[in-house]
Formats: structure tokens, sequence, C-alpha cells
């Protein structure tokens, strides 16, 4: 998955070929793409206007509250980025630069890269679905789930997908809410068995999070030393590396009862 480029990592590997890249920069692109925060989505309400979860075969609860997936937007796999850009994202916490090759896979092209994403997408629906159905005990019954999110692409949705279809079906399990009616927000890709991956970006997602009124943030906890890196103000980490963790862990801070875990 993204993996940011830290201040440090960035100018340790660029110090010595430095003087190189300014003799070039004007004339050969360097092969970086330069993130911001994206737009987030509440998984639990609607999305230009179609709901992202919508579920047949069950009864489904009123939720409050929102769960709101994030995203990071980078430049396209065409676009020519100049040292000047790249010089200019490291000294800024609302821009990253990252290696090409670790935001589009090398030698695709802008068709095959939207190809690729929304497969991605699609699959990460299919697990979500599976991994929260699985976890409620219900993979069984005769139950639909139908997932759209428009303009959106990748895995990194997964985890909010699971959360979202869970609130809808079953809360807290006891008759609540998992958000408590906060606004919750969060990244991280899932397998069918529930297990939570690394997404990279979380630095902006965490921006987006909190522009968009996140009061706590769901991070895969290999990315809780990224996230804590630049965490804006008024947003609370929650590490996760399992489905039923991020449900217990919504669940405790709801009730106030329980260990909250924490980066």
């Amino acid at each position: 998955m993204l993996s940011r480029l830290t201040r440090p990592q960035a100018l340790a590997v660029c110090a010595v070929p430095f003087a190189a890249l300014l003799a070039t920069a004007g004339f050969v692109p360097l092969p970086f793409s330069v993130a911001q925060p994206g737009m987030t989505a509440n998984v639990l309400g609607e999305n230009k206007g179609t709901p992202v979860i919508t579920i047949s075969g069950a009864p489904t609860r009123k939720t409050s509250g929102q769960l709101r997936m994030t995203t990071i937007e980078a430049t396209g796999p065409d676009a020519r980025i100049s040292l000047g850009d790249v010089i200019d994202s490291w000294f800024r916490t609302d821009l990253a630069v990252m290696p090409r090759d670790s935001v589009y896979p090398s030698g695709e092209s802008t068709k095959e890269i939207e190809r690729h994403n929304t497969e991605q997408m699609k699959q990460s629906q299919d697990a979500a679905t599976e991994a929260a159905l699985t976890y409620l005990d219900r993979a069984d019954d005769d139950i639909d789930v139908t997932l759209r999110l428009a303009d959106v692409g990748g895995p990194s949705a997964g985890l909010l997908f699971s959360l979202g279809i869970v609130d809808k079906l079953d809360g807290d399990g006891s008759g609540g809410d998992l958000t408590g009616g906060r606004t919750v927000a969060g990244t991280g890709t899932i397998d069918a068995d529930g297990t939570v991956g690394a997404v990279g970006g979380v630095g902006l997602k965490t921006q987006a999070a909190r522009r968009d009124g996140a009061t706590v943030f769901l991070v895969p906890k290999d990315e809780c030393s990224e996230a804590k890196a630049e965490l804006p103000e008024g947003l609370r980490l929650i590490p996760v590396t399992t489905l039923k963790g991020a449900v217990s862990s919504l669940v405790a801070l709801e009730k106030g009862k329980g260990s909250v875990p924490s980066c």
C-alpha cells in the first residue's frame, strides 16, 4: 500500500544527488507523486444521493453518528512533478511526497490503473461484507448487502464498510450505536476473516477526518507512528488489528467501560 516519505528520510536520500537534481530537474520529470487530504464519506449515509450501504433480507437499525471512510488525492500518473513541487511538499503538513510506483503500478496506463483500483474496491467490498456477516454469525442467513461509493477506488475503505454493516444490523449489540453518536473516521483494508491491514497515507487521512468533523480515528496498528507524527488537535487515535477489536473498542468508548487502546 501507499507509504509516506518522512522529511528526515527524504532529506537523507536526496542529500547526495541534490546538486544533480538541481541541474536536471528542469528537463527530467521526477518519479514522485504529491498527495493531499482527500474526500471522506459517511458509510452510514449517502454519497452523491445514493445510500452507501443497502441491506435486504434482514431488518436494519436507524443509526446516529457517522462512520467516515477517508481518502487521499494524488497527482495523476502522467503528471510532471518538479523539484520545486517536491521541496515545497517536504515543508508542508497538508502535502506528502510519495514514490510514484507506490501510488500507481509501474508501466500501466491510466485506464489500466483505474480498472485495477475498481477491481480492488470490489474485492474489498466483498471481503467487508463477508467479514461483517461472519462476525455477527449471520453468514448463512439470506442477507444481501450492496455497497456503493462513487469515484473511489482501492481497498482502504474495507474496515469502515464492515463497521457500517455491523452498525446497521446490530449496533453495539445492546440497542445502542457503535459510534455513540460521534463522528468516527478511519481507514484500513479488511480480509474476509476480519483481519485489518495497513493502507498508507494515514497522516493525510487524519487531516481529512478532522476537517470533516471526526473526533475518533481508527488506524491500522502498524501505522500508529505515522498517524501520530502530525495528528490534528482534537482527534483521538484507536489502533486496530481486527474487526472484532475495532467493534470492541468502539463499544468500550461508547459505554465508558473497559479498555480503549491507544497509539
